[in-house]
């Protein structure tokens, strides 16, 4: 897999907006929960575009 910053931002943009508005929550669990789902969907992008040749 080469360059994976487009890869990870494509994730950025797609993100639901519960997870972009729970990224900066002062509540500890919400923060993680919504880090949780970030990383999640920045790994399946990944597997996505490795199964891909990308």
């Amino acid at each position: 897999m080469g360059d994976i910053q487009p890869i990870i931002l494509a994730a950025v943009e797609r993100a639901p907006q519960w997870v972009r508005h729970d990224l900066s929550s002062a509540e500890a669990t919400i923060r993680t929960r919504a880090e949780e789902a970030m990383a999640a969907i920045i790994a399946q992008m990944l597997r996505d575009a490795e199964d891909s040749g990308r």
